[in-house]
């Protein structure tokens, strides 16, 4: 590179773009500073007429969004010009190192030979011979592409720490892990590996680590938000805390090797009914190149801790997509056992019906396996076979058990020569319960995909649908769709949406036979873990809408889960549980998880700039909007109060006040 730059005779410049963004309010986005050094060096335009006319291009592109922003955009116009520097080329080259490589020495043979060829630009350079022949792709290689994108990163501070595991669980990039340890394994740990005595009860040689993947962080901000552990001395220190990278990066990478080694939580011992417990679980998601502070992919993650080692998922083309499965890495990662999820893209039109095929697939398997293992049984053993096919797979350890049951089955049948024993041996892992679902955004749930949605939840098959609802056509530039709310702006609803976001909770609920979730992780996580839990113990067809904020919504993402929280405190987006199982017991199936609206509606909406733009081009038809948009919201959620009472038999028409109702 140095000696390119003598030899073409070029000047050379450098600004810390990502200083000068942060200084100026601008967060992440250097697109301001960056076209500012261009036309401050390239001689284009004489440079004060260049400041001028990009000034003027600022006021056209952000006015909408509000004077702040366009103010903040400016100061950084005036910020770069003053940290833009040009460095003395010398008369020779003088570099004395070549480039890091691309992925450890100790990777993987396909990621060496493949994946690091795609990620250093040069996969035109495979041969066809190198590529998997049926389009299947190792998972988990997103672990090798330490991307590196912040200088910023989160750091740990034990003492403070009371190890609730809202961080971890609110992580969108998986960069936050936990574990627990004998104090015995500390032996040989870097001399800066952090940890802490457990802080639970009868413990008292257990230690506690939190550990953050630097590399992976993308600053974000979302973990110090959530955390609720501040110093006693100083309120704005967190046990979580955002830092420069640099000076700790070494050491931190010493840290995470060590980290790596200890004992993953054993599934069967870690408390899956609270978060406390869930952030020892290993995530089967991890590292994905989803925006920094993405809103879905924390639900992602806590799918992959739940069920990812027996899960097959049918992903809609979306974001969900982009970032689940795009070349040259997948996020989608397996266990020490070498198990886990096996992910597939399919199309917007028919993901549903693709999902639904997942499902059919492994019934047949399944039915073919049992009918095997029947007629197998005295060869293999009449009590293993019987209590194979007789066993309840709901709890962890219950489905441990099944596991053990299997090897041991496999066992018996690699001795067994016989057609039979060999055609189970095809498909004896199915006798493990599988876990099949659906996900996708709501440009696909609410619009191009609904049809085959609604079949699937007609076909009252044991299939899971999780919906990532950010409320608009993320992936592709921010389109209006059927769950963008009324008053809100988007392409093709740029004087603020007319009409309603669709219900498609109610909708599903109007089935009587399907369970439906809503949920927002940063109002209530403990409902969200639960409402995942029952959805994939239910029997039949469960959907799960996940509230998820996005950068279209116009706000900085460290705050997706403070608004999240707002969402469900105005009214806007109510949490509730509907589990036909429940009417069995003789209990209401319909549980409203929310209080009652404590805000009002725009105490959350005016936080957003898809709101709060209308307000400043047209504040007569954003207030005519905001106000239609309060009533629906009051209204509807009094329609779901009033069908958690009716349900339960405590609700009376004649009744003389309906706010009085406890």
């Amino acid at each position: 590179m140095q000696t390119q730059i003598l030899e073409k005779k070029l000047r050379f410049f450098v600004i810390d773009a990502s200083k000068v963004a942060r200084e100026t309010g601008l967060g992440r986005r250097v697109n301001t500073v960056l076209q500012t050094c261009f036309f401050a060096i390239s001689g284009v335009l004489p440079r004060e007429e260049a400041i001028t006319r990009i000034k003027l291009s600022i006021k056209k592109s952000y006015g909408s969004k509000g004077a702040d922003v366009v103010r903040k955009n400016f100061e950084a116009v005036d910020h770069t010009l003053a940290h833009l520097f040009e460095v003395s080329v010398p008369a020779t080259a003088t570099s004395a190192f070549d480039r890091l490589p691309v992925v450890p020495a100790d990777a993987p043979r396909f990621v060496r030979e493949v994946t690091a060829r795609m990620l250093a630009g040069r996969g035109d350079e495979l041969r066809v011979s190198e590529i998997p022949e049926d389009g299947t792709y190792p998972s988990g290689t997103a672990a090798f592409e330490k991307r590196n994108v912040s200088e910023i990163v989160a750091l740990w501070e034990p003492d403070l720490c009371v190890q609730c595991g809202q961080c971890s669980f609110a992580c969108p990039h998986s960069v936050i892990r936990a574990k627990y340890y004998h104090k015995d394994k500390l032996d040989g740990a870097p001399i800066d590996f952090k940890s802490a005595p457990v802080n639970s009860r009868g413990n008292p040689d257990v230690r506690f680590s939190l550990q953050f993947y630097l590399e992976d962080c993308t600053s974000c901000g979302i973990c110090v938000e959530v955390c609720p552990a501040h110093s006693p001395r100083d309120p704005g220190v967190k046990a979580v805390n955002l830092a420069p990278k640099a000076p700790v990066l070494e050491q931190e990478r010493a840290s995470i090797a060590f980290f790596d080694t200890l004992p993953t939580s054993d599934r069967a011992r870690v408390d899956f009914a609270n978060v406390r417990g869930v952030q020892f679980l290993q995530p089967l998601f991890e590292f994905s190149g989803a925006c920094a502070g993405c809103g879905e992919t924390p639900y992602l993650k806590l799918l992959s801790q739940l069920f990812g080692d027996r899960m097959q998922v049918a992903n809609a083309t979306g974001c969900s997509s982009i970032y689940g499965g795009s070349l040259p890495v997948t996020p989608w990662t397996k266990d020490a056992d070498g198990r886990g999820p096996a992910w597939s893209n399919s199309l917007f039109e028919d993901n549903a019906e693709f999902g639904l095929g997942f499902r059919l697939a492994a019934d047949k398997h399944l039915e073919l396996a049992t009918s095997l293992l029947r007629e197998l049984a005295p060869a293999v053993g009449g009590e293993l076979a019987r209590s194979i096919l007789e066993a309840p797979q709901v709890h962890e350890s219950e489905l441990r058990e099944q596991r053990a049951r299997v090897t041991l089955l496999k066992e018996r049948l690699t001795a067994i020569d016989s057609e039979a024993a060999r055609d189970l041996l095809s498909v004896v892992d199915h006798l493990v319960r599988r876990s099949i679902w659906i996900v996708g955004g709501d440009g696909w749930a609410y619009d191009i995909g609904y049809g085959g949605l609604d079949h699937v939840l007609a076909c009252n098959r044991d299939i899971n649908i999780l919906v990532l609802d950010t409320e608009v056509y993320s992936n592709t530039g921010g389109q209006a769709s059927k769950a963008t709310p009324l008053g809100a702006v988007a392409k093709f609803a740029a004087a603020g949406k007319r009409v309603a976001r669709k219900d498609l909770a109610l909708q599903a609920i109007a089935y009587g036979n399907v369970y439906v979730a809503q949920v927002a992780m940063g109002a209530y996580p403990q409902q969200t873990l639960l409402a995942f839990r029952e959805a994939e113990a239910y029997p039949g067809p469960s959907l799960i809408i996940a509230y998820s904020h996005c950068i279209a919504h116009g706000y900085d993402l460290r705050y997706g889960m403070k608004q999240q929280d707002l969402a469900t405190a105005s009214g806007y987006w109510p949490l509730f549980r509907y589990n036909p199982v429940m009417r069995k017991v003789g209990e209401n199936p319909f549980r409203l998880d929310s209080p009652r609206p404590m805000i009002p509606l725009k105490n959350y909406a005016y936080n957003e700039v898809r709101y709060r733009s209308l307000a400043s081009s047209n504040p007569q038809i954003a207030e005519e909007l905001l106000d239609c948009a309060q009533q629906v919201v009051t209204e509807k959620y009094r329609q779901y109060e009033e069908l958690a009472a009716r349900e339960a038999g405590r609700f009376h028409p004649d009744a003389d006040d309906f706010d009085r109702r406890e």
